[in-house]
């Protein structure tokens, strides 16, 4: 189990991880929600349909992996009729689509946050099938993320990054986007049928 993710027999999945590993997730995932940015918590006594139809930017981030997680609906340098459509279309999602991204954020931090760390201070992080899905939404978008700050664009340049010497300063990232496209994909693993 140690570095990848094994199907639990009720359904879930388990990965065993080391104190290093526990906080590297932590701090990846704090990260995102930073770049993410703090939600529009609605008050209380708000208008429920009201918070349904509330409007998002309809200008794309500039940030490059702002971009790479919120994306374009239509390629808008076409023309300008996309650009309205694109700029409706985000209008209109966006705001769910951050409220997602921190909520599969947040579910990595707390479930590192819950571990009860061994005498090595490694533990097992276990999760349910809903727990699954959040921490694979955050996941990939940890990896969209450094995938982007890498600028991998295809899976021809994303081979030059396997043989970056090791004083390259992109090297630890490099790292941590391998490692995490393990995690991703045993998990995904965890949930096939």
């Amino acid at each position: 189990m140690a570095g990848h993710f094994e199907a639990l027999p009720r359904g879930g999945a388990a990965v065993a991880l080391d104190e290093v590993e526990i906080a590297i997730l932590r701090s990846l995932a704090v990260q995102l929600l930073e770049l993410i940015g703090p939600g529009d918590e609605p008050a209380e006594d708000a208008d429920p349909l009201a918070a349904l139809f509330a409007e998002g930017p309809s200008e794309p981030p500039a940030d490059p992996a702002l971009a790479r997680l919120f994306p374009e609906a239509y390629a808008s340098e076409e023309s300008d009729e996309l650009r309205a459509k694109s700029a409706e279309f985000r209008r209109f999602t966006e705001n769910d689509l951050r409220a997602r991204k921190r909520t599969d954020a947040l579910a990595v931090v707390r479930g590192l946050d819950a571990l009860s760390p061994k005498g090595d201070g490694g533990a097992v992080l276990e999760l349910t099938a809903e727990d699954s899905q959040h921490w694979l939404g955050a996941l990939n978008d940890l990896r969209l993320t450094i995938g982007t700050r890498l600028d991998v664009t295809d899976e021809e340049e994303s081979e030059e990054l396997y043989r970056l010497p090791d004083d390259d300063p992109r090297k630890p990232m490099v790292m941590a986007y391998l490692w995490l496209g393990v995690l991703q994909e045993t998990l995904i693993e965890t949930l096939m049928p």
